[in-house]
């Protein structure tokens, strides 16, 4: 009866002590599979960055390669455990289109995904508007995309939605056009103005010549006449020159001695209109 129980507990510290070594040989081969897949993913970043390939396109092929090698990785793995990994390989198929069913606005956003990155509408680096929110792109992401905020807000969208939607590129033509608004007095001489301030826009740093800027009369009110300021510059320059142009226009006007503009109105009483009348 001892050699029986002496023979089973070997038997058993025996299985034991091969699981234990199967188990540290599937962690080491994890743990190199890791290594490798990394260290290919570094490869593949550093050879498409040699030829110049947007990085938009290199972060998106990134993605893709490693989510494919990791699922490479792990089904070596469980092969390596005996398990049959073509059985396995027809279940991860068939809860792929089940998910794929059920996840229909996932498998939306990642086709929209793969547009943005052919297509190119927006990259890294570009101001832009889409989905809604006005920003940097941070991220053209698999599924969703990053945009930073002017005020340095990270918003995570997603693809579908930036797709299906109007895609504003401010960083894509050369320069854009600064809008604002000069206000001026009644008794102001408007053409006087409009030559002061078309003069004095060409010292603004980074505003362009060509297209020069305008100056126009945009409108009437109850103060007087509104002028059109428009100096064009890069899009990386706007903000600097829409807060120097609204300096200059304050500063020229001040140095000019031009009135500050008031409202005027006129009250007419019914009163006074019959004095008005008797006295005629």
């Amino acid at each position: 009866m001892q050699t029986k129980v002496d023979t089973l507990m070997q038997a058993g510290w025996a299985a034991l002590i091969a699981l234990g070594i199967r188990v540290l040989e599937a962690l080491a081969l994890w743990i190199v599979g890791r290594w490798l897949i990394g260290f290919a993913l570094r490869l593949i970043g550093r050879g498409m960055t040699r030829q110049k390939v947007d990085p938009t396109l290199i972060r998106y092929i990134q993605n893709a390669v490693g989510a494919i090698l990791n699922i490479v990785l792990v089904i070596a793995i469980l092969g390596f455990f005996g398990v049959q990994t073509t059985s396995l390989a027809a279940l991860i198929a068939a809860a792929g289109v089940a998910i794929g069913l059920a996840w229909s606005g996932l498998l939306s956003n990642f086709a929209s995904g793969v547009f943005l990155v052919i297509l190119q509408p927006m990259k890294v680096g570009d101001f832009v508007t889409a989905g809604g929110v006005t920003g940097t792109v941070h991220e053209v992401g698999l599924f969703a995309s990053s945009i930073d905020t002017l005020d340095n807000v990270r918003n995570i969208i997603g693809n579908a939605k930036i797709f299906g939607d109007v895609i504003q590129n401010f960083s894509t033509n050369a320069y854009r056009r600064v809008d604002l608004t000069a206000q001026l007095a009644h008794g102001v001489d408007v053409h006087a103005a409009m030559a002061l301030l078309k003069t004095a826009l060409g010292g603004i740093p980074n505003v362009l010549a060509d297209p020069a800027p305008d100056v126009e009369i945009l409108t009437f009110n109850l103060a007087g006449p509104v002028l059109a300021v428009r100096p064009y510059c890069n899009n990386k320059n706007y903000w600097q020159v829409y807060f120097d142009t609204n300096k200059l226009i304050r500063d020229s006007f001040t140095t000019a001695g031009f009135a500050v503009p008031e409202q005027h109105y006129m009250v007419r009483t019914a009163a006074a209109g019959v004095a008005a009348a008797h006295s005629a």
